[in-house]
C-alpha cells in the first residue's frame, strides 16, 4: 500500500525528558510494527515549549504558552497533535476549539486501555490538578484515593526532576515514588495509573502493576497515523477511479 507522509505535531517540553522518551518510543514502536525504510516514517514536528509545570492552582497565564504552542503546530499544517503531558488534557476540549488539527484525547485512550486490560480498580499517581479534576475518574472504575500528603510529595519530585535539581539523588526520588505506588497496590489497587509523564519516565523500568500513559499516548499516535494514512489512500483510490485512467 502506498504510504502517504503524515505530519504529526507533538507539543512537548513539559517536561523535556518525557518528550524525549515519547519521541524515541514512537519510532521504536514503528520499527517493531514494520517500516520499509526511512521514507516510510511519518513527519514529526516537535514543539518543545518553555511552559510552567501545571501544579497547584492553574491560571490563564500558565495556560497561555500551551495555547501558543498548539497554534504554532497548527499553523505548520500538522494532521493531528499529541500533547506529552497529562495535566494539560484537563483543558483539551477548550484548547481544541482554537485550532484546526485534532488533539489526541488521552483521557479516552486511557479509558480504552483500562477496559481492554479488564482493570476495575486503580490509583492515579499525578499532579493535584489531574487527580482533583478527575481526569482519570471513570464511572465504571473504582479508585483507591491517594492522600494529599502523597500528592504534595509527588508534585515536589516532579518539579525538581524537570528542573534537574537533586539529580545525584534521582534513584532515591524514584524509590520514593515506588514506595507510594506500592502502598496503594497493597491497599487494593490492581494497578497504579502513571498520570504524569515525569512519573512515567521515572518508573519506566520499575516492575510493578502499572499503566504507563506515555505508552498509551505512543500507541494512540501510531493508530492516528495509520487511520489518517488509510483515509488518504481511500480518497486517492476514489479519486482515481472516478476520473478514469485517461483523465
Amino acid at each position: 500500500m502506498y504510504r502517504h507522509t503524515i505530519k504529526i505535531g507533538v507539543l512537548g517540553g513539559i517536561g523535556p525528558e518525557a518528550t524525549s522518551r515519547f519521541y524515541d518510543g514512537l519510532f521504536r514502536r514503528l520499527q517493531q510494527i514494520g517500516i520499509d525504510g526511512n521514507t516510510s516514517y511519518p513527519q514529526v514536528i516537535v514543539n518543545s515549549i518553555p511552559a510552567p509545570e501545571l501544579v497547584g492552582k492553574i491560571s490563564d497565564d500558565q495556560l497561555a504558552p500551551y495555547r501558543i504552542g498548539l497554534t504554532q503546530l497548527d499553523d505548520l499544517g500538522v494532521d493531528f497533535i499529541a500533547m506529552v503531558c497529562n495535566t494539560i488534557h484537563i483543558y483539551r476540549d477548550e484548547l481544541q476549539k482554537s485550532i484546526r488539527a485534532p488533539i489526541i484525547d488521552l483521557r479516552e485512550e486511557v479509558r480504552r486501555k483500562l477496559a481492554t486490560e479488564n482493570i476495575k480498580k486503580i490509583t492515579v499517581l499525578g499532579t493535584g490538578q489531574t487527580i482533583e479534576q478527575g481526569l482519570y475518574a471513570f464511572p465504571e472504575m473504582e479508585n483507591v484515593p491517594i492522600s494529599n500528603e502523597d500528592i504534595q510529595k509527588l508534585e515536589m519530585i516532579i518539579v525538581n526532576y524537570n528542573s534537574g535539581k537533586d539529580k545525584k539523588n534521582t534513584k532515591y526520588r524514584i524509590a520514593d515514588v515506588v514506595d507510594i505506588a506500592v502502598k496503594y497496590i497493597n491497599e487494593g489497587a490492581e494497578v497504579v495509573l502513571l498520570g504524569c509523564t515525569e512519573i512515567a519516565v521515572m518508573l519506566k523500568d520499575v516492575h510493578i502493576p502499572k499503566i504507563d500513559t506515555l505508552d498509551v499516548l505512543i500507541d494512540a499516535t501510531i493508530e492516528h497515523d495509520r487511520l489518517e494514512n488509510n483515509r488518504r489512500v481511500k480518497i486517492q483510490y476514489l479519486f482515481e477511479n472516478a476520473c478514469g485512467p485517461d483523465e
